[in-house]
């Protein structure tokens, strides 16, 4: 069964407001392609330089850019089979910042990474600067728990924020190992310093690993001492950055009733970085590939409405007209920054490939890349299949 797109719609990413977590609005549907003969011209230019080059797609890219993805998947998996093509020259990674900047430090140094469009960021990711980051590590030096405390970023974050990890004796996680990694880190500390989505980090916390919502604070980089006392650094276990997924941040609990009227019968599924109340509403909770595998998997006929990116929602539904699939949210829309990768822009990037030009390379400086790739390799050590996104 298709699925509807009601107006109005919302643009999230970069036009959100970080407090409300609130967008603005969009006029509706992507505009299609400007040039009719794009998708010719990007199959002619990918034939031409053949395995020389790869192509990453993420879930939540357009449809257009899709078609001509080698692989597709979350930005851990994507970043790991590139690593596993020593032979592509060029790794396109058709995604946002911080995941091709995963890419260049996992590739080889031969290799070279292209962002279609360097625009192409992530409000998440944005909210948490190093300076800022180096300033908390300071508050929570002067409480006396710098010590005790074992930073965790989200893989969502930039290359930069995953070295501070990395040299701080911290890690990397993605969505669906993130209990285990937090495991690891009350193994060999007391605090967590959790980046840069909030959301994630309580949510896990909270219902995997039975920590309070007391337990948790929230650090605003924005406010002096992150705008807690010293008494509450030193009291809390989780201490959460403020910041969120300017997509999976707006589904809204009441989202959740509407739909259970509107849609008799609904499962609701959503991604860990949903808000807290909404988590605790949904029937089942899990990263983007997870939401995948558990589509592919239900029974014909079942009904879902799915908290997460719209571009993907759209493909799961159109995937499996055998299941009646729906926004959670009425007022949706695409990822803003995500979809700044167009197929003009990947035809820019293919065609002067073959021209020899490389537009748009991600370079992660040598410091970055040793000590990003610390936090990544302790992720990476944990028993069992923890690395998926």
């Amino acid at each position: 069964m298709a699925i509807s797109s009601p107006l109005p719609l919302f643009v999230l990413g970069s036009g959100t407001d970080p407090d409300t977590e609130r967008g603005v609005e969009c006029p509706g549907e992507l505009p299609p392609a400007s040039d009719p003969q794009l998708v010719e011209r990007a199959r002619r230019a990918k034939e031409a330089l053949g395995e020389r080059v790869f192509i990453l797609g993420h879930h939540y890219q357009r449809d257009e850019v899709i078609q001509f993805a080698d692989v597709t998947g979350d930005s851990f998996k994507l970043a790991k089979d590139a690593a596993a093509r020593p032979e592509a020259e060029y790794i396109v990674f058709c995604g946002v910042h911080f995941m091709a900047e995963s890419a260049d430090i996992l590739t080889g140094p031969e290799q070279r990474v292209i962002l279609p469009d360097l625009a192409a960021g992530c409000s998440m990711a944005d909210m948490a600067r190093l300076a800022q980051v180096e300033d908390c590590w300071d508050a929570l030096a002067d409480a006396g728990v710098a010590e005790v405390t074992v930073p965790v970023t989200y893989m969502n974050s930039s290359a930069d924020i995953k070295a501070f990890c990395g040299r701080n004796g911290g890690v990397v996680c993605t969505s669906s190992n993130a209990k285990r990694v937090l495991e690891w880190a009350y193994e060999r500390g007391e605090k967590v310093l959790f980046l840069p989505d909030q959301h994630l980090g309580r949510n896990t916390a909270v219902l995997q690993l039975g920590l309070e919502l007391g337990d948790c604070v929230v650090y605003d980089p924005r406010q002096p001492n992150g705008g807690l006392t010293t008494e509450q650094l030193r009291d809390a276990k989780m201490i959460l950055w403020k910041g969120h997924c300017s997509v999976h941040g707006r589904f809204t609990a009441d989202a959740v009733d509407e739909v259970r009227v509107r849609v008799p019968g609904v499962k609701v599924l959503v991604h860990p970085e949903c808000q807290h109340e909404v988590v605790l509403k949904a029937d089942l909770i899990g990263s983007t590939e997870f939401i995948i595998a558990t589509v592919r998997e239900a029974e014909p006929g079942s009904k879902w409405a799915i908290g997460t990116e719209l571009n993907l929602v759209q493909r799961l539904a159109q995937e499996h007209p055998e299941q009646e699939i729906t926004f959670l949210e009425r007022n949706v829309c695409y990822c803003a920054t995500m979809n700044r990768i167009d197929l003009p822009h990947l035809v820019q990037s293919l065609e002067n490939l073959v021209e020899g030009r490389v537009l748009n390379q991600i370079q992660v400086d040598p410091d970055t890349e040793r000590d990003a790739k610390l936090g990544l390799q302790r992720m990476l050590d944990l028993p069992g299949d923890t690395a998926r996104d």
